[in-house]
């Protein structure tokens, strides 16, 4: 009903952004790409990419996009027990979604328990653990860390443990702006970092204490869960951080805890796709071990 090269040219048009990257990507020529977007708008009667700078898909579009994924993932592994497809077995690369903490922590465990049977491999896609959901829920991704313990439909379910955040500062930074507490005064003067627009656990930590009181602080944006401690540590402000990232400095003393009993508990979740996929099963014993300690804690 639906021609595989043009469910795999929608679904890498949608993955690389544009007509030219999907081209490259399936080595073929951007005419080659539009012409099989065509074909395929055509045989199912729908518009399936909004073009623009990313291309993206429409809601139509992210259905077959998710078939596109699913039924690649399951090409491989009938080709992986059939022992044939050479080289094309390398290709595959299984769309995941995981939280910016989670990849500077304890998912790269996982991703390499994964690598060390079989051929498969990862296209990661990191996005706030509020915000992965919506990548799965699109089709975009075939699995997700996310904070949300409601299964999106036709998924499956894992919980993953719990990761801690306390808020910390440099022991300098404290002296200079909380000597006093940490109050409304010194909140709007002490410089907060602040991943990115979707990061609400700072202020989230602030509404604790101040209630529905207006809090406009200094900002550092910076979109990295590593430059978060390096620029903490350097004293340019205060953070929520993950304590598997800076208990060490909490110990030596190189960072200071604001409120030790105020601590954000973020619980996560592993959901992918329901598919009778050995890879995906592969995949999921590999982040459930890897993901063990946040069940200890």
């Amino acid at each position: 009903m639906v021609d595989h090269a043009h469910l795999r040219a929608l679904a890498a048009v949608v993955r690389e952004g544009s007509f030219d990257k999907a081209a490259a990507a399936l080595h073929v020529t951007p005419s080659a790409i539009s012409q099989r977007i065509k074909a395929l708008e055509s045989r199912i009667g729908r518009l399936l990419l909004q073009r623009g700078t990313p291309t993206t898909a429409t809601p139509d579009g992210q259905i077959l996009v998710q078939l596109a994924e699913q039924t690649a993932l399951l090409e491989h592994d009938a080709l992986a027990r059939l022992g044939v497809g050479g080289e094309s077995l390398a290709l595959a690369s299984i769309a995941v979604a995981v939280n910016h903490d989670s990849l500077a922590t304890w998912f790269l465990d996982a991703i390499v328990r994964f690598a060390a049977d079989g051929s498969a491999t990862l296209d990661l896609q990191s996005e706030d653990q509020d915000h992965t959901i919506g990548l799965l829920r699109s089709g975009a991704v075939l699995a997700a860390v996310t904070a949300r313990a409601e299964p999106v439909q036709g998924c499956r379910i894992h919980p993953l443990g719990s990761m801690d955040y306390a808020a910390t500062c440099s022991p300098a930074f404290f002296e200079r702006y909380f000597s006093r507490g940490v109050n409304a005064t010194s909140l709007a003067q002490a410089p907060v970092l602040v991943f990115n627009r979707k990061d609400a656990m700072q202020a989230r930590f602030v509404q604790k204490i101040l209630g529905d009181a207006p809090w406009q602080p200094p900002v550092w944006w910076l979109p990295s869960a590593r430059a978060f401690v390096r620029a903490a540590l350097a004293g340019l402000g205060w953070t929520m951080n993950p304590l598997p990232l800076v208990q060490d400095h909490i110990d030596r003393g190189e960072l200071v805890v604001l409120r030790p009993r105020m601590r954000e508990e973020a619980a996560l979740y592993w959901q992918h796709w329901r598919m009778q996929s050995e890879t995906m099963e592969r995949l999921t014993d590999a982040v459930l071990a890897a993901s063990a300690a946040l069940r200890s804690r």
